[in-house]
């Protein structure tokens, strides 16, 4: 599933293998996800942002054009990821949505308040999963103008 890292439109950053994988089918189902790099767990996914370890031969200049980010995730959690993005001048201005499981208020207000453009906690049912995560691409990827 993962391609070419200089050309990626989103970054999945998902633990759970069910959840990535019902992301992915909901991609490709709308034709989104040919150019999607999932990413495991929070270190993994600062690599990747901040071209370090596996992903240092990546081009910095080239952001995804979303980040669909868990919020429980190993070794890095999500707020500190999004933390880490958000406090960054090169990457502060790329779009992050956290699609997670929790619907805790003080997870939604830290994440509002370190600058994540939008929260949405999984639905438990495939069909409602898949319809959101389809919106959610075509809006991040297709419709959403983001500044140079």
């Amino acid at each position: 599933m993962i391609q070419s890292e200089d050309k990626t439109e989103i970054l999945l950053v998902e633990d759970n293998e069910r959840d990535a994988e019902l992301t992915l089918r909901a991609l490709t189902k709308r034709h989104l996800a040919n150019k999607v790099v999932h990413v495991k767990d929070g270190v993994e996914a600062l690599d990747f942002l901040f071209c370090r370890g596996a992903y240092a031969h990546r081009d910095s200049s080239q952001h995804p054009k979303v980040v669909l980010l868990d919020m429980k995730l190993p070794k890095v959690d999500g707020l500190e990821v999004l933390r880490a993005l958000k406090s960054n001048e090169a990457t502060k201005t790329i779009p992050v949505v956290v699609l997670t499981s929790s619907a805790e208020h003080r997870d939604i207000l830290n994440s509002y308040q370190l600058g994540v453009n939008s929260y949405i906690v999984k639905p438990v049912d495939f069909e409602n999963f898949s319809k959101a995560v389809s919106e959610l691409g075509c809006y991040w990827v297709l419709l959403n103008e983001r500044p140079e």
